[in-house]
């Protein structure tokens, strides 16, 4: 089974789970204040599991909703069944499913579906990124004067990223703040946006659309620079051309 089209097929399948439930009355809870989670989180991610188990019993799976399922072999998917719950919640069409595949720890294909905009991203590494089918690349912006930047925070966080979001404002032609990460990559893959930042994700978030850049032929970092730890949160992602521009403005902070 080709682990690009098995990924790229169930992101389809739980994105439209979420689009039929979308006008659901919603089961919202918090993991913290302003971090939701709905019942239509945890439905796809147990289409998801349940899909994934099947497919790959051996595999080991780790998602945002149910934890770490160990498996055997060197197999492992990384879901975010839902990326931008709050914005689902309140029915703002940038939300997404995010699902990654791993092979002995390297990122090998990676999908991300946008119900709402029925867009598929996809990238298998070695083998290009595309979205819904068509090849995509990084943008060739080559000033963060004329350059549109993204970023997300929680808003308890607002402290730690205030001064970050502050500065890059006053650098860039635009700063947007979606509420989606694993989209906002897909968007700097797709160059929709020239570069994205963001201090406290998780690998369900980052994971699929990181490889996306890289075969679209942007850069992904750390944000201090060195290599992408899924583990530590800390991801500067862009075209390539303004990465060492937004880098400094950030370590300026």
């Amino acid at each position: 089974m080709d682990p690009l089209a098995f990924v790229t097929s169930l992101a389809r399948e739980a994105g439209a789970l979420l689009r039929e439930r979308l006008a659901d009355p919603r089961e919202i809870t918090q993991k913290r204040r302003h971090d939701l989670v709905t019942d239509a989180d945890r439905a796809s991610e147990e289409l998801i599991v349940r899909r994934l188990r099947a497919a790959y019993p051996s595999a080991s799976i780790l998602g945002e909703e149910s934890g770490a399922f160990a498996g055997t072999g060197d197999e492992r998917f990384i879901v975010d069944p839902l990326d931008g719950t709050t914005n689902y919640a309140h029915r703002y069409p940038l939300f997404c499913v995010s699902i990654a595949y791993e092979r002995a720890g390297l990122t090998e294909a990676g999908a991300i579906y946008a119900p709402l905009l029925d867009t598929l991203f996809a990238a298998r590494r070695g083998g290009g990124a595309t979205r819904d089918g068509v090849p995509i690349r990084v943008s060739a912006i080559d000033d963060v004067d004329r350059a549109l930047l993204c970023t997300g925070f929680h808003p308890d966080d607002y402290p730690r990223n205030g001064a970050h979001f502050a500065l890059i404002s006053q650098h860039a032609q635009a700063v947007r703040r979606d509420g989606s990460a694993a989209l906002d990559l897909a968007f700097v893959a797709a160059g929709i946006f020239d570069a994205f930042w963001e201090f406290d994700l998780k690998a369900w978030d980052v994971a699929a659309g990181a490889l996306m850049i890289q075969e679209a032929g942007g850069r992904v970092e750390a944000i201090a620079g060195g290599p992408l730890d899924l583990t530590e949160g800390l991801i500067l992602a862009s075209n390539g051309a303004i990465h060492g521009a937004v880098r400094e403005l950030l370590a300026s902070v």
